[in-house]
């Protein structure tokens, strides 16, 4: 089977040595594609140099920040391109462990799409500040609500089957920043796709700045307000 792990950056030059040997420790087999929006750190720089050591080590450098849905679009753009038969993304801020993946990818045998969840058993996310804490129930329970889907909706560590899931139902989703994430589980639900979740053990970020602003949040909110009132 043929997994490429999809992996988004924008200036997070202490995470990445951290995740990609994390990945390597789970000794599966599989691609990793780090997908940079013109970071002004040593990203692209130690991207690189993992790529001259490592050959399943793949880049695409973007020349503007263009939003992490984007991203996660153009990397699974490339997935299909290359017939991937899997794909998995998450972020690089060190709070998706890679420990998760075979168990991801074990239910793709029976689900179309699997995505992680932080409010199937108590305590996955208890050492988040408290604020993120409100932020991610709240966001939970507005895309719950308003879109009719009980799922974790909003997070970014999921794997595709490539085989099972259409490019254009994906590329459906329109919004190109954080809503990216509800949006296209809402759609695949919807298209009557077969989603599993995998509870996971979220640990808040160690190094680094979130890149996570309050305006983003507000927009998430207005387009889910956007899509609720034209879902039908």
């Amino acid at each position: 089977m043929k997994i490429c792990v999809i992996i988004p950056t924008l200036n997070e030059e202490k995470n990445i040595p951290k995740i990609f040997d994390k990945i390597k420790k789970t000794k599966i087999t599989l691609d990793i594609l780090f997908i940079d929006d013109s970071s002004t750190d040593n990203s692209q720089k130690i991207i690189i140099n993992l790529k001259k050591k490592y050959k399943y080590v793949k880049y695409i450098f973007r020349k503007n920040k263009t939003g992490i849905g984007s991203a996660h679009k153009d990397g699974i753009k490339y997935a299909y391109k290359k017939k991937y038969d899997l794909v998995i993304t998450m972020d690089a801020d060190g709070t998706h462990d890679p420990k998760y993946f075979r168990r991801m990818i074990s239910n793709t045998k029976k689900f179309d799409y699997v995505i992680t969840s932080r409010f199937k058993k108590p305590n996955l996310i208890n050492d988040w500040p408290i604020y993120r804490k409100i932020i991610t129930h709240s966001r939970h329970i507005f895309v719950s609500t308003f879109l009719g889907i009980n799922y974790d909706a909003s997070g970014a560590f999921r794997c595709f089957f490539l085989k099972n899931v259409k490019l254009k139902d994906i590329l459906s989703a329109k919004n190109n920043d954080y809503a990216f994430f509800w949006e296209v589980t809402y759609i695949l639900k919807k298209r009557g796709y077969n989603i599993f979740e995998v509870p996971v053990q979220l640990i808040y970020r160690k190094l680094g700045k979130s890149k996570m602003k309050l305006s983003h949040i507000f927009y998430s909110l207005i387009y889910l307000f956007k899509i609720f009132i034209f879902k039908n």
